[in-house]
């Protein structure tokens, strides 16, 4: 699938767009990814409704936006991605970082998002990955993001518990990030603007809480029960907290279930979808 560029607001966005009916689904990876992540969705659900998944500023090959972004900015980058392609009604969904931004921009946009899932989602709990924490750290935190293929090898050993899941391509793209100029600073800078030594940072997961206690639009929670970055009681609580919520965990799965067990993920999200009136 080709890939495909848009200006927002002076930034070029790389997304890729398999056209198609129904309610689009708008799909957004974690810190640090990039649209590959969600190939399995493109190929397998793009067949029959649209789906776009697109790299956030900063990430990929789209822009560096040369500010400090955390969740709400990138969020309201989504909502104005959403607005540069003409998109009214749209289904969010993301992984890690991801989710955080999905939840975020249904609050931004209540009417027009017509469902959120959140696949192992940032922001819904202190707890993170002690290694992320340590990225927090001036000049340590320096040195852990300094660009190598070593880099690429030990984000994948965290984030996919069953590294036969990660293909040439995908392997390629990350690498291929890790070395994308300025990027490292600006994960750094973002990582920190959302994480301490200590966790994730209160004012993320509180404001969180308060999507998932306020918003009325249905929402699909979904988390790897092997996950090492995020814990799976932090889905379990957000899907009690939420109005209009269904959850489901994965077994012998972790951070990033698209590709993990891209099946049952698809099959979760096209149930979803089918249940809002798309396809």
């Amino acid at each position: 699938m080709e890939d495909r560029y848009i200006k927002v607001d002076g930034v070029t966005l790389r997304y890729r767009d398999t056209g198609g009916a129904g309610v689009p689904i708008v799909l957004t990876h974690g810190i640090s990814g990039c649209l590959e992540l969600w190939t399995p969705q493109l190929r397998d659900l793009g067949a029959t409704r649209r789906v776009i998944a697109w790299d956030v500023p900063n990430h990929g090959l789209s822009d560096l936006t040369g500010r400090v972004e955390n969740w709400d900015s990138y969020a309201a980058w989504l909502l104005r991605f959403v607005d540069a392609l003409g998109l009214d009604g749209f289904i969010a969904a993301g992984n890690s970082m991801g989710g955080a931004l999905s939840l975020r921009v249904a609050g931004l946009a209540p009417t027009r998002v017509k469902g959120v899932m959140l696949a192992n989602a940032a922001s819904l709990g202190p707890e993170v990955f002690p290694v992320f924490r340590m990225m927090t750290l001036p000049i340590l935190g320096d040195l852990m993001t300094k660009p190598s293929k070593k880099g690429v090898d030990m984000a994948l050993s965290a984030i996919v518990k069953d590294q036969a899941c990660v293909d040439a391509d995908l392997r390629a793209a990350m690498l291929r990030d890790q070395f994308k100029p300025g990027g490292a600073a600006a994960f750094v800078a973002t990582l920190r603007a959302c994480t301490t030594i200590f966790g994730q940072r209160a004012v993320t997961w509180k404001a969180s809480q308060q999507l998932l206690s306020t918003l009325d639009v249905p929402m699909l929670i979904l988390h790897g029960r092997e996950d090492k970055v995020l814990p799976v009681k932090h889905s379990e609580e957000a899907a009690k907290r939420a109005k209009r919520a269904k959850l489901v965990v994965l077994e012998n799965c972790g951070h990033t279930p698209q590709i993990e067990q891209p099946a049952a993920f698809n099959a979760a999200l096209s149930t979803f979808a089918a249940s809002l009136g798309g396809v």
